[in-house]
């Protein structure tokens, strides 16, 4: 069998939903499970994430056209829910009877491990599954605003679930999951330099980095630079800490007075040129407002989509 699998988002400016835990953190770790665990049953795998995007429709037809050029067998996207930290629970969605033949076994087994189930649900309105020319499911694991569901989520064990759903079976042995960008460590490092140049983070001379996937004197630079201002120790390597940071920015949070703290706050002052200790203090909340007068927006020092919009695009 040839299935092609989607670690949903992780390719900015195509980012997922956050809450408890950023979505593209668990989607990217549960797909490369899944490769792994595939491949060990003798199963051909085509990763179908993009490595780089202009745009989020980008992105999607990126997935789609990999698969569909792969001609695989079965394209699978792996997604994790967010909506009002108490709605929970797992749900499939496929648009064709042989996708919905698909869905329901995996949507089995994951409700096995606990979890509430939402049902097969049509995913007509999902890109990825309209412009696939083969059975197609996309998987929403849990809510990763819903404390019920963090508290039962296990990588592994969901990782099992969807594998076990797709095929009927496990491997009889421990597989180590896959790399991320399937192996190509030159991928990963051009998508760090494209995210830290996103993010206007530039190297020990000031510049902004040459996207060329190599890891060099200048992006380590640049990744020290992002470390300190974060409040990770600066390693010049990216770990799975930095990956974190990054992918929070990315996910544009609305940041709003004694309700926000940590690594974006401390981006934000950075980039506004205040002292970056992570806490939305008066005078953050100050340099929020002349910024988005600055900008022509309302300056009510909540900084939300159309300020975030003005700042990384």
């Amino acid at each position: 069998m040839k299935f092609g699998i989607d670690s949903g988002h992780n390719c900015p400016p195509d980012t997922g939903a956050r809450g408890i835990k950023v979505e593209d953190n668990l989607t990217l770790d549960i797909g490369n499970r899944v490769i792994g665990k595939l491949r060990a049953l003798g199963n051909e795998v085509v990763v179908c994430k993009p490595s780089s995007a202009n745009t989020v429709r980008d992105s999607l037809s990126k997935r789609c056209s990999i698969a569909n050029a792969s001609r695989v067998d079965i394209f699978v996207s792996i997604h994790f829910n967010a909506f009002n930290r108490q709605a929970n629970g797992t749900e499939v969605f496929a648009t064709s009877e042989n996708g919905r033949k698909i869905a329901k076994p995996v949507l089995d087994e994951i409700v096995k491990l606990g979890f509430f189930s939402r049902g097969v649900k049509s995913g007509s309105h999902l890109f990825v599954l309209k412009n696939t020319d083969m059975p197609a499911i996309l998987i929403e694991c849990c809510f990763i605003d819903s404390q019920k569901d963090m508290n039962l989520y296990n990588p592994e064990a969901m990782a099992n679930a969807i594998v076990k759903g797709l095929t009927g079976k496990l491997p009889s042995v421990p597989v180590n999951p896959v790399q991320d960008e399937e192996d190509n460590a030159d991928a990963t490092i051009l998508r760090l330099q494209k995210s830290l140049n996103r993010l206007k983070i530039t190297d020990r001379n000031g510049k902004a980095l040459i996207q060329d996937g190599f890891t060099g004197a200048n992006t380590k630079s640049a990744v020290e630079k992002f470390q300190t201002i974060v409040g990770v120790q600066p390693t010049g390597i990216a770990d799975s800490t930095t990956w974190n940071a990054i992918n929070l920015i990315l996910a544009k949070r609305i940041i709003r007075a004694n309700h926000a703290g940590g690594s974006v706050v401390r981006y934000l002052q950075y980039r506004l040129g205040v002292e970056n200790d992570g806490v939305y203090g008066p005078q953050t909340e100050v340099a929020i407002k002349n910024f988005q007068k600055q900008n022509s927006l309302d300056a009510d020092g909540i900084f939300g989509p159309a300020s975030w919009q003005k700042l990384i695009g």
